[in-house]
């Protein structure tokens, strides 16, 4: 390993000390829907080199402990909004540059792997599987990489014989992603720095389910408890973490299921936990239901208008780019603006967030604010359910400079305060919308392309129900034609037998 002892004399004392331990940073994240028409390049990475990797770690700062603790080598860090598959070129562009870079910083103690784990390439089953074999074939074997994860991402036998420490979020939504993060570097440096090195044992229980995240949520039982069981069974002497993957719902391929691993020392703890925590899931299968009170759009529409409560959430399911969603299925928008109650200013105030249309946003620029502007947007990606939507009315607001959207602007159409960016985002903090003029605290009803409302949202809602509208990641599973997912998959097939949920152990990387 490249840490070296040492020894050194201050005032007559010679004490011995272990240099810093070199570790690696690298990794891609993305959830890639493979039932979306939607395509993503490199550049929807923003990928990060070099020093500019430390910026998406807060507790890897120049003054904190962990970063004093290592001499770190942050190669590149690419995330990216969810969105449709990879390309194989920008996957290939992305991994070269990676590989490139771990070979002139090589050799390395230690590797933090970051990862989501529902990458989807075109032509290429498992990327993350694939990019930690290749990985693991510039830094040798015997290197311990720790791997941190979304609880959405998807566990492959190759990926977690290649991880030697593997951990994931423990809420949705995830509030503890930070959190999940530090302790998969902490865990790492604890293993080096303790000279115990990788953990003697990692269980891998394999559970056949594949649900979407608005069903899975730890907000709400069961998966409130489910979760809440993670961090003690982690804590137990002889074992070093443990976790539970839903697995992502959205792609079709092999490694789409449920999964628990725990990593420790002591084989009988690791496996017999393992198993525990994978019958409670398999147990709880049934009780899994929406995280909010669904409906149709017609329906969902029909109750917002007769409440009292403002403001009232509605979440457009179905293309939601928090999730996988192309973002600019005009399927929802169209259905809003058809409604006799909206088409006067005079109506209840919706804000509908928001759907893509970059030759509306020019023409919205060269019209001004306070004139009216007409065109169209969306269906350019995902022109399955809804064409193109022409939109007329006034421009409210033009703002520009948003990571993703670049440019947004506001037109009213009717009661409807239509947000029409650049290029797709997702608005799930209150700032998205007070940026552009918006007061959605004081609106009757906001229409958000989302699954469960994320903390701010939430926090803001007076109701909220669920539209379980179409798009690529479709609620109802069911209507998605998976083709490739391992069968039988609950709750696909609902009356399934109970499967094999004993735990297998996974070889150790240096094997």
């Amino acid at each position: 390993m490249a840490g070296v002892a040492h020894s050194t004399n201050n005032k007559n004392r010679h004490t011995k000390k272990i240099a810093k331990p070199r570790i690696a940073i690298a990794g891609l994240a993305i959830e890639s829907s493979t039932f979306s028409p939607a395509l993503t390049l490199e550049e929807a990475f923003h990928a990060k080199y070099g020093a500019e990797v430390f910026t998406s770690y807060r507790f890897l700062s120049a003054d904190s402990p962990l970063r004093s603790r290592a001499i770190w080598v942050p190669t590149i860090i690419g995330k990216s909004l969810p969105g449709g598959t990879v390309t194989r070129e920008a996957y290939e562009s992305l991994v070269t540059k990676t590989l490139d870079a771990l070979k002139k910083g090589a050799p390395y103690d230690g590797l933090y792997f970051d990862i989501h784990g529902a990458m989807s390439v075109v032509g290429l089953d498992d990327p993350e599987g694939d990019f930690i074999v290749r990985i693991r074939k510039v830094i040798g074997k015997q290197t311990i990489i720790s791997t941190s994860m979304d609880l959405h991402g998807n566990v492959s036998w190759r990926l977690a014989e290649n991880s030697d420490l593997i951990t994931c979020y423990r809420m949705a939504p995830h509030e503890d992603a930070m959190q999940t993060k530090q302790r998969a570097v902490k865990n790492l440096l604890d293993r080096i720095e303790s000279g115990k090195g990788k953990p003697a044992y990692k269980a891998y229980v394999s559970i056949p389910i594949l649900l979407p995240g608005e069903k899975t949520s730890t907000r709400i039982e069961p998966g409130k408890s489910i979760y809440q069981a993670v961090a003690p069974a982690a804590a137990q002497p002889g074992i070093v973490d443990a976790a539970i993957w839903i697995g992502y719902a959205w792609a079709d391929e092999p490694r789409n299921h449920a999964v628990v691993m725990v990593t420790g020392d002591d084989k009988e703890k690791v496996t017999q936990t393992a198993t525990q925590l994978a019958q409670r899931f398999w147990s709880a299968r049934s009780e899994f239901v929406f995280v909010a009170p669904t409906g149709t759009l017609a329906e969902c529409l029909d109750k917002a208008i007769a409440s009292n409560k403002r403001p009232f959430f509605i979440s457009d399911s179905g293309d939601n780019p928090t999730a996988g969603g192309a973002g600019d299925v005009t399927w929802t928008l169209t259905e809003i603006l058809k409604r006799p109650e909206f088409k006067s200013e005079t109506g209840p105030s919706l804000i509908y967030a928001s759907i893509p249309g970059p030759e509306l946003v020019k023409a919205a620029i060269a019209a001004g604010v306070g004139n009216n502007v007409e065109g169209y947007a969306g269906a350019k990606v995902d022109a399955r359910f809804a064409p193109p939507i022409k939109l007329s009315g006034k421009v409210e607001a033009i703002e520009y400079g948003d990571k993703d959207a670049e440019v947004e602007v506001v037109i009213r159409v009717g009661s409807v305060h239509v947000i029409v960016t650049q290029k797709r985002k997702p608005y799930h903090r209150e700032a998205d919308f007070t940026r552009l003029g918006l007061a959605p605290r004081k609106t009757d009803i906001v229409v958000v392309k989302i699954g469960y409302l994320e903390p701010e949202l939430y926090a803001m809602k007076a109701d909220w129900l669920l539209a379980l509208t179409v798009g690529g990641v479709d609620q109802n599973l069911e209507r998605l034609g998976y083709k490739r997912i391992q069968r039988p998959m609950f709750p696909l097939d609902k009356d399934m037998r109970d499967p094999d949920l004993s735990a297998k152990l996974v070889p150790l990387s240096g094997k």
